[in-house]
């Protein structure tokens, strides 16, 4: 199974969404890229996956168009930005689906209150592609 997870930065959200999916199965090929991708994954979206037992800081964000023509079982888009410029696959896509999140790189406030909100972000993805896992994948 061959699952593509999309955001605009690849930053935060998809690639939270993608240590949990492939925490959850190991033989899933899992793979993460941004429409408009960062120059690096969000620290704080690091030091929130270490919490739960997941390293994600070899991660490194990629562009979509990396992977345009190759075959999916699943995209999955994790932000509107990116479920409104998915881009057209030109590789044969099984299944498009969107599960949305806020961006928790737009929290403001005190560190201890931006921490709050990558965690709150974070558990929400959990929770989203743990039961799309439980529904779909196994």
């Amino acid at each position: 199974m061959k699952v593509l997870i999309l955001c605009t930065g690849n930053s935060c959200r998809s690639q939270m969404a993608h240590g949990f999916l492939q925490s959850f199965d190991s033989e899933l090929e899992v793979f993460s890229a941004g429409t408009k991708p960062a120059e690096k994954v969000n620290l704080l979206a690091v030091k929130a996956m270490q919490e739960n037992g997941i390293d994600i800081s070899r991660h490194t964000p990629h562009n979509v168009e990396e992977y345009l023509n190759e075959p999916w079982d699943y995209v999955i888009t994790v932000c509107g930005g990116a479920n409104e410029s998915c881009p057209a696959f030109d590789g044969k896509v099984k299944h498009r689906i969107h599960i949305g999140f806020d961006d928790p790189s737009d929290a403001i406030g005190s560190e201890e209150c931006v921490m709050a909100e990558f965690r709150r972000v974070r558990d929400e993805i959990k929770a989203k592609f743990e039961q799309f896992y439980n529904d779909s994948l196994k």
